[in-house]
């Protein structure tokens, strides 16, 4: 296969990952009472996690990390991260806010 098809069908298995994920996003309360966001379920590689890691912490001028498969961002972001995931092709109806 060509590499430009291969891309092509990489592009559409991700993109049905994201129809297929079911994404939990909770609050947790961590060390010291301090809030943190929990979102996990996302099928994704470990490079497209951490880039949206980063665009999720820069637009809610936040800390956070990704830890096996686990998105964490520091304070209750649950209803801004739900935002911010329909807005990256996460359908509405696969993403669960506890």
């Amino acid at each position: 296969m060509s590499k430009d098809l291969d891309e092509g069908f990489e592009d559409i298995l991700a993109e049905l990952d994201r129809e297929e994920a079911r994404i939990k996003i909770r609050m947790e309360m961590r060390r010291f009472g301090k809030p943190t966001t929990v979102i996990e379920g996302l099928k994704m590689n470990e490079k497209d996690m951490q880039e949206l890691g980063s665009k999720m912490k820069r637009s809610l001028a936040t800390g956070g990390t990704v830890k096996d498969g686990i998105l964490i961002l520091q304070g209750d972001h649950r209803e801004n991260a739900a935002r911010m995931l329909k807005e990256h092709g996460f359908s509405e109806g696969s993403i669960e806010v506890i």
